[in-house]
């Protein structure tokens, strides 16, 4: 089928983008094949006035290239040679004598942005559902399709750097403000703008304004300005990555190299980069995390989904405002409830609150702010609950509580009525013991900040019915979560691989090993916060809690946890909560001073003496205790599968993208090679370093787990 069709419209070409049997147009060789041979027959067309380029699928102009196809590519050649064959066919499209205009709605990224970079003008509807980027750093790559080249020379170099570097998303008003785009208009009208357009650009009337500030045009203008522009972006990109990532040094080299040398040669360089760039172990861990990602979108189980139009949900705090949150930004109407409506509405304020932050933004608009928050609806009481469909209780981390607000629920709910426990780690089955339907009842374990966080791990016992986890599972992609479904047991698999962890990180502690140390040496190998801050931010009271819970299974290994997290709470420390943990928080005339470790807590920890350890060293037994934890978790059939496990340790917890994920990590580091380092370990420090079965098995058999 083709990918492209052409209607001629008052001599112009309305050329429609709309790959079969896809849900959204992807970059690919048929695109690239279809528009160099649209552009030999335009070139005979002597009585065309120009071109315009439209999306014909909902809410999609082109996602970005088809990253299938890339893993497909040999790299670096291949792909090398087919970045190449894109720059080569988008500089004949930006020297095309007729005007070509691209008519945007909907997400437009990587090689779709580029793609439109180089058409002569570029109308996007004002609608909530266009972005714009160029997110390749995040699959370890450079821009393929110039978009090193053309972004730069569009809104300035130093903008540029920002959303090349991070693949940030841009949107509408932004793009028009920086010059990204020459038009908003709303989306039933893109068409006729765009052909609008042509005519401008025909009769000479259009010319594009350079809307860069005047600072930032003094110093984009001349090569000693330029300078200092890429000497800050490269020591910030050096601070956000801590060299572990290739790609941003290499977009910057491709960037610089086209300010110097001229737009093809920095073509030619980007193409380069593009195929090196592909062939390293980090892009390709990347990748693979992107189809991890694209399947945890999706449910296996949709057919046994049950339809779910109305959510209750139980406490109205940071946790059940968050869930409330992403639930009424996906369609589903919510019942809030808390002690009382005073506390519900609080929850529901704080819903607005942050659709206002979008609307100041411009991203969505005030009636789209108002019919999202309309559909919460604070109380104080089990009034409406007859009509939910799930509900999901976000209480207090405490069993009895659990326990009773399941009785409650199943009081007044419909039959069919899924109770769902946001836990981090109580076991759902004992949850469950409270119930009169538990084959209803699941657990679904949201992240913190819940709109932030990509994750939710879905928990199913033994009596949970699979049409109740296929809903429960339905729900989390409906609210814009990658889903993972573990079964049941302490700490499930997230919490339970953090636990020895952030154990270790406390023995470190009582070696001596400073907090700075501990913290920077954790940040350097690739994990977004140390683990001393992570106690902070996670709460030292919740870790106490986590330990007492967690404490039966890791003494049937003979393994004694740390009892430290108890001992600080009880002398008062929480964490950031009440600004008293392993930091300061003070203030200084209403500002934050710069974040320092609270020494006080080393008198919990053998004294404020302290000593430099090796980072390898403290690097390799933090890390080993969370990897081989997650291969008991697999062992123990917690994890069905490594796939999911490597996506709940960098979704849910951190784990350097990079890196792959801790199975893929054990994989390219070889089996062998980690139990003998556990080995080593459980030699000099004890027993929980004892690798499990599995890695033991996996060693001597010379298997892997992918």
């Amino acid at each position: 089928m083709s990918y492209l069709s052409v209607e001629y419209e008052d001599g112009i070409a309305v050329v429609t983008l709309d790959q079969d049997g896809e849900k959204v147009n992807k970059l690919n060789e048929q695109l690239i094949e279809e528009f160099t041979a649209l552009l030999d027959k335009f070139e005979n067309q002597k009585d065309l006035k120009g071109a315009v380029l439209v999306s014909g699928k909902e809410g999609n102009f082109i996602a970005g290239a088809d990253v299938e196809m890339l893993k497909n590519k040999q790299a670096p050649d291949e792909i090398e040679e087919l970045s190449r064959t894109g720059n080569k066919l988008l500089l004949r499209l930006e020297n095309f004598e007729k005007p070509v205009v691209a008519a945007i709605h909907g997400s437009c990224m990587g090689g779709g942005l580029e793609l439109t970079m180089a058409c002569h003008y570029r109308v996007a509807s004002n609608h909530s559902d266009t972005v714009m980027a160029q997110p390749e750093v995040k699959l370890g790559l450079c821009p393929g399709a110039g978009g090193t080249q053309r972004l730069p020379r569009l809104i300035g170099l130093q903008k540029s750097l920002t959303y090349l570097l991070t693949g940030k998303n841009i949107y509408p008003r932004q793009a028009s403000k920086m010059g990204l785009v020459d038009e908003l208009t709303h989306r039933d009208a893109i068409l006729t703008a765009a052909k609008k357009a042509i005519a401008k650009i025909n009769n000479g009337s259009f010319s594009r304004k350079d809307k860069r500030s005047i600072l930032e045009k003094l110093l984009e203008s001349n090569p000693p300005g330029r300078k200092i522009i890429f000497s800050q972006a490269r020591k910030r990109a050096l601070s956000n990555t801590k060299g572990n990532y290739p790609a941003p040094p290499a977009i910057l080299e491709c960037v610089e190299e086209g300010y110097s040398n001229g737009l093809e040669v920095g073509l030619e360089r980007e193409s380069k980069a593009f195929g090196e760039l592909a062939a390293t172990l980090e892009s390709k861990n990347l990748v693979n995390l992107f189809f991890g990602m694209q399947s945890a979108k999706k449910n296996p189980q949709q057919k046994k989904a049950r339809d779910i139009s109305k959510v209750g949900v139980l406490g109205a705090g940071l946790m059940g405002a968050g869930i409330a949150d992403v639930s009424v930004n996906n369609g589903l109407h919510v019942l809030l409830k808390d002690q009382t409506v005073e506390q519900a509405a609080k929850g529901k304020k704080t819903i607005w609150d942050n659709m206002q932050d979008k609307v100041d933004k411009r991203i969505i608009s005030e009636f789209e702010r108002d019919r999202t928050s309309s559909l919460v609806t604070p109380t104080g009481s089990y009034d409406g609950f007859e009509n939910v469909d799930m509900v999901i209780e976000a209480v207090f981390e405490e069993l009895d509580l659990k326990q009773k607000m399941v009785k409650q629920v199943e009081e007044v709910t419909p039959d069919h009525c899924i109770f769902a426990s946001n836990t981090s780690s109580l076991p759902i089955t004992q949850i469950a013991e409270a119930s009169f339907r538990p084959e209803q009842v699941v657990g679904m374990h949201y992240f913190s900040p819940v709109q932030k966080m990509p994750l939710v791990e879905i928990i199913k016992t033994e009596q949970t019915s699979d049409w109740v986890t296929a809903t429960a599972r339905e729900i989390g992609v409906r609210q814009g979560k990658h889903v993972i479904v573990v079964n049941d047991g302490p700490g499930f698999y997230t919490t339970r691989i953090l636990a020895p962890y952030m154990n270790e990180a406390l023995a470190l502690l009582e070696e001596g090993v400073s907090i700075e140390q501990l913290d920077s040496a954790m940040k350097q190998f690739g994990f977004p916060v140390g683990p001393a801050a992570l106690f902070d931010e996670v709460g030292i009271d919740v870790a106490a809690h986590i330990t007492d819970v967690l404490n039966e299974l890791f003494a049937d290994r003979g393994v004694e946890p740390s009892n430290k997290p108890k001992e600080l709470l009880e002398a008062g420390y929480k964490g950031r909560k009440n600004k008293k943990g392993f930091y300061k928080y003070e203030e200084s005339d209403g500002k934050k001073k710069k974040k320092e470790p609270n020494e006080a807590i080393y008198s919990y920890f053998g004294g404020a003496s302290r000593k430099k350890m090796n980072d390898e060293t403290i690097q390799q037994r933090m890390v080993l205790t969370m990897v081989n934890e997650a291969a008991w978790c697999l062992q123990e059939e917690i994890l069905e599968d490594p796939a999911d496990g490597d996506l709940g340790a960098i979704l849910g917890l951190g784990y350097p993208p990079f890196l792959g994920g801790p199975f893929r990590y054990v994989d390219q580091q070889g089996v062998a090679d980690i139990v003998s380092r556990m080995k080593k370990y459980q030699n000099e420090l004890g027993i929980r370093f004892q690798p499990a079965e599995i890695l033991k098995s996996y060693a001597s058999e010379g298997k892997s787990f992918y």
